[in-house]
């Protein structure tokens, strides 16, 4: 006999009803995700290198700032002046070009946003870029609050020469980010001799950019006219700057025969040649911009010159090794049905 709506009667027996439940679990977070278009590897490649090239041109932007003395064109921070977000026409041009750069920090963070979109949307997805993705963007967040602090402690030194170092970690990240969106896996082909040199070049770059921090904090670019100096004589951090550039030029040269003697890839070849080159023209700025009394625009090229010398260290050690094979962060969502059956 027929039995009350959503229970089946067994015929046969006419006393067990069997209850039948049907269980489908709501769409979760990664099922939505999975509903949106998916960005080809090489989208996602145009996005990283967008958000190195902006990391980069923020660095020469904020060195604009410092040589024509605007550093405190915005006299407090997270306010430009006063009670406003905004540059005021008391503080003139000098207003402009700092607000200018604080606002590019929010072009950046925008670019570095779509970094992250694309990177999960991805298929399969990469971990790797993901995590860096994040890096990268909570490097720019570190990055304005040093900012206002440098702003705060009226351009000191050591946080100017911190704001700039913190700048060249966020473009190794996103250097980082380009390399590896390209391709996935590989075989370390490169020789114990070329790779240890390799890495030691890098640390030594990185050595030679803290250097050269100094000669800027002991000499006359400080951002504004009431901006403390290190107190260390300019000549003596220069020469130690100068010396540890030749060092880094004779450590790239030995690299290069290494990786060439011992057959190594010809990626890391041309990018230790790329580095050499880079090495001997930013030398030749240096060395013109002391003895024509550091001028604004060799200043400049030479601030635009370390970015790229740094990048080029950069991907030499990473062409030293392998590529991380793609991994899926997590599994596709599959969409699960449940039937329990009791009997009474």
């Amino acid at each position: 006999m027929p039995g009350p709506p959503g229970v089946r009667v067994d015929r046969a027996t006419s006393l067990t009803p069997i209850t039948t439940c049907r269980v489908v679990r709501r769409p979760t977070y990664d099922r939505r995700v999975a509903t949106l278009p998916r960005p080809s590897p090489a989208a996602v490649t145009r996005v990283c290198l967008a958000a190195l090239v902006a990391n980069m041109a923020i660095v020469l932007t904020g060195a604009l700032v410092r040589l024509t003395g605007s550093g405190l064109g915005c006299p407090t921070w997270p306010k430009c002046a006063g009670s406003s977000y905004v540059n005021t026409p008391e503080y003139g041009m000098h207003g402009v070009i700092e607000f200018g750069n604080r606002s590019l920090t929010v072009v950046l963070a925008v670019v570095v946003a779509a970094c992250i979109v694309l990177t999960v949307l991805q298929r399969p997805r990469r971990r790797d870029l993901v995590a860096l993705s994040w890096a990268l963007f909570a490097g720019i967040v570190g990055q304005a609050v040093l900012g206002g602090i440098t702003v705060r402690t009226h351009l000191n030194p050591w946080t100017v020469a911190a704001h700039f170092l913190l700048s060249m970690v966020l473009i190794a990240v996103a250097a980082t980010l380009v390399i590896r969106s390209r391709k996935s896996g590989g075989t370390l082909s490169v020789q114990p001799l070329p790779r240890g040199l390799g890495l030691a070049v890098t640390g030594l770059t990185a050595a030679v950019l803290v250097l050269g921090t100094l000669v800027t904090g002991s000499g006359p670019h400080a951002g504004d006219s009431s901006a403390a100096r290190t107190g260390f004589d300019p000549a003596t951090v220069t020469h130690l700057h100068a010396a540890a550039v030749m060092a880094l030029v004779a450590l790239t040269v030995a690299t290069l025969v290494a990786l060439r003697v011992t057959g190594g890839p010809g990626r890391a070849q041309r990018a230790a040649a790329v580095l050499l080159g880079l090495e001997l023209a930013q030398g030749a700025v240096g060395y013109l911009q002391y003895l024509t009394g550091v001028p604004v625009v060799l200043v400049a090229v030479h601030v635009a010159g370390a970015c790229l010398v740094w990048l080029a260290a950069v991907s030499l050690a990473l062409r030293m090794g392998p590529i991380p094979d793609a991994t899926l962060a997590d599994r596709q969502p599959v969409s699960v049905t449940t039937e329990a059956s009791s009997t009474a």
